[in-house]
C-alpha cells in the first residue's frame, strides 16, 4: 500500500508500505543538482552531498556511519544533473535511527573547515580517477557536446579549479538558498508503520522553511561531432546522441520500448549487428535520459581505433532501415524486457523507495504498477516507426575519445 502525506510547509513524503520483507530504504531526493549551478561554482552540489556526512552538530563523521552500520544498515548519497540523493537501509526496528540521521545531516550540518579541506582533497582524488577512466570521463565530454556551454553541459564532479575555488561559504550559501521543502521528496519503503512515519518526519522536518528556490537554466540540446585525442589509448570510447525527450512526455514508453529494442540486450539490434555479426565491438549498448525539459537518445560503444569508421557505418546504416525494418516479434520482446524489469525491481526496497521519489517530482503522483504495464503495452508498432524516424533525422552528437581523431570522416557519414 503507498500514502502519500504533504508537511504544510510543502515537503512531500510517500510511504510503500510492504509486510513481506524485514528492511527499510528510505531518503530523501531534493530536485537540485549540476543544472542549478552557476559556472563559478559547477560541482558544488555534489561537494555538498559529501559534505553532509562530515559531521552535524551532535554527530561527527565517524559516529554518523558508526551508528548506522552498528545495526547492520547503510548509508550513502549520490549527486545527478538534477538530483541529489541521500539514502539508508536498515531493518525495520532501526526505521527511527535511520530517519534521525538522514534529518540530522540535512538539518544540521557542521561544515567544520578542517573536513571541508579534507573532502575538497578526496573529491579532487575522485575527479583525477574519472580523468584516468575513459569509459567514464566520455560521458562528461558527451555531455558538454550535447548542451554546450550551459548549466546541463557541465561536470557533475566540477572542474581542478572550480574545486579549488569553493569554500565552506559558498557550499553552506548554496544549500541555504537551494534545498527548499517544495523540492524535496522523502520516500520510504519497506515494513513500516506509515502513522508513525508521518508523525517523525513532521517533528523532524515540520520547522523547514519554504521558499522559492531560484530557477534552473533551461537547456538546449546543441550537438556536435567532437573527436578527442589521447594516444596512450587501446580502444577509442564512442558515444553518439539525437535529441530526445522531456520527462513526463507522453512518447517516453515508445523511447523507452524503442532503446530496448535497439541496444537493451544480447537479442537487440545494436548487439546482434555491431558484435555478433561483425565483431566491431564487445560493448554496444542504446539508453534514453530524461530532464526536466529536454532529453537525449544516445548510443555507447568502445572499438579498436582502426573499427572507428566501420562501426559508425553500421550503426548509422541500422538506423536509417530500422524504421520500415521493425518486427511484431522484436516489439513484443522489448516490451517483455522492460516489463519484467518494472516487476521485478519491486523485490527490492531500494528501487520502490526510488521509483515512488522520482515519480512524486516528474508526475506529482505516483503510477501503480497496472498503468505502467499498459503503457508498455499500448506502444504500437505504427508509433515506434514514427517516433525512429523523427528521432534518427535530428542533428546528432558525435563524441570520441582515443588515440587518434577521425571527426572529419565520421561527419559525412552522420549527416547524409
Amino acid at each position: 500500500m503507498i500514502t502519500t502525506h504533504t508537511l504544510s510547509n510543502g515537503l512531500r513524503l510517500v510511504i510503500d508500505s510492504i509486510d513481506s520483507v524485514e528492511t527499510v530504504s528510505l531518503g530523501m531526493w531534493v530536485r537540485i543538482g549540476t543544472r542549478n549551478e552557476t559556472a563559478d561554482i559547477n560541482g558544488v552540489s555534489h561537494f555538498l552531498e559529501h559534505m553532509a556526512f562530515k559531521g552535524t552538530k551532535s554527530r561527527t563523521a565517524l559516529e554518523i556511519v558508526e551508528s548506522i552500520e552498528a545495526v547492520g544498515g547503510y548509508i550513502n548519497a549520490y549527486t545527478s544533473r538534477e538530483m541529489t540523493t541521500y539514502q539508508a537501509r536498515v531493518l525495520k526496528g532501526d526505521l527511527s535511527l535511520a530517519l534521525e540521521i538522514i534529518a540530522d545531516i540535512l538539518l544540521e550540518p557542521a561544515f567544520l573547515e578542517e573536513e571541508f579541506e579534507r573532502e575538497r582533497s578526496v573529491i579532487t582524488q575522485e575527479l583525477l580517477e574519472s580523468l584516468d577512466t575513459p569509459d567514464d570521463i566520455v560521458f562528461d565530454y558527451f555531455q558538454e557536446t550535447l548542451y554546450s556551454n550551459q548549466p546541463l553541459g557541465r561536470p557533475i564532479l566540477g572542474t581542478l579549479d572550480t574545486l579549488a575555488a569553493l569554500n565552506v561559504d559558498k557550499v553552506h550559501a548554496y544549500m541555504r538558498d537551494s534545498y527548499s521543502p517544495s523540492n524535496m521528496v522523502l520516500s520510504v519503503a519497506g515494513n513500516v508503520n506509515p502513522d508513525a512515519i508521518i508523525n517523525q518526519v513532521t517533528n523532524s522536518f515540520g520547522s523547514l522553511k519554504n521558499f522559492v528556490p531560484p530557477a534552473f537554466v533551461p537547456g538546449c540540446y546543441t550537438g556536435g561531432i567532437i573527436g578527442y585525442v589521447k594516444p596512450s589509448l587501446e580502444q577509442t570510447q564512442w558515444s553518439l546522441g539525437f535529441p530526445g525527450i522531456p520527462q513526463g512526455d507522453p512518447q517516453f514508453y515508445v523511447s523507452a520500448v524503442l532503446s530496448t529494442l535497439l541496444g537493451g540486450g544480447m537479442s537487440s539490434r545494436l548487439f546482434q549487428e555491431v558484435r555478433e555479426k561483425h565483431g566491431l565491438a564487445y560493448t554496444i549498448y542504446a539508453y534514453h535520459a530524461c530532464y526536466r525539459d529536454t532529453g537525449i537518445f544516445g548510443i555507447y560503444a568502445s572499438t579498436q581505433p582502426d573499427q572507428t569508421i566501420k562501426l559508425t557505418k553500421a550503426v548509422r546504416d541500422l538506423l536509417d532501415c530500422l524504421p520500415s525494418s521493425l518486427t511484431v516479434q522484436e516489439i513484443d520482446r522489448a516490451k517483455a524486457q522492460l516489463k519484467a524489469g518494472t516487476l521485478m525491481g519491486l523485490e527490492s526496497t531500494n528501487n520502490r523507495a526510488e521509483r515512488c521519489a522520482q515519480q512524486l517530482h516528474i508526475l506529482g503522483r505516483i503510477m501503480d504498477n497496472k498503468e505502467t504495464i499498459e503503457r508498455i503495452d499500448a506502444v504500437s508498432k505504427a508509433a515506434l516507426q514514427n517516433y525512429a524516424t523523427q528521432l534518427f533525422s535530428g542533428i546528432p552528437t558525435y563524441v570520441t575519445l582515443g588515440p587518434s581523431d577521425v571527426s572529419g570522416e565520421i561527419k559525412g557519414i552522420l549527416e547524409r
